[in-house]
């Protein structure tokens, strides 16, 4: 059974940085590119980076591009999401991702599979 579990989530300040981690099982995810959205309250579901299946290639939106950086290891099935300067409109619920198309189609918002999420606050 295929899964993606996200972790690394909590309560930051402005300015700070946090780390998220997504470990997948049941898959080979190596053949997956493997990314990150988010969503805030209110909003709708939004796409943050993608790395392709080697992790020779990075995607990231305007929002957070110089901010986060995405990156993988395959030996162990997981992927990271390292945020600095976080910013308040940052707040929102992370939500790991995967596709076997590769990490343009991932960010077009319909990936094959996703995470539970984990919550990243950014509050004074």
């Amino acid at each position: 059974q295929a899964q993606l579990v996200e972790s690394g989530g909590g309560l930051v300040q402005p300015g700070g940085s946090l780390s998220l981690s997504c470990a997948g099982s049941g898959r080979h995810w190596s053949n997956y590119a493997m990314g990150w959205f988010r969503q805030a309250p209110g909003r709708e579901r939004e796409p943050v980076a993608a790395i392709s299946m080697t992790g020779g290639a990075t995607m990231y939106t305007d929002p957070v591009k110089g901010r986060f950086t995405i990156s993988r290891d395959n030996a162990k099935n997981m992927v990271f999401l390292h945020m600095n300067s976080l910013k308040l409109e940052d707040t929102a619920t992370y939500y790991c991702a995967a596709d076997i198309r590769g990490p343009d189609t991932l960010m077009s918002g319909y990936p094959d599979y996703w995470g539970q999420g984990t919550q990243v606050t950014v509050s004074s």
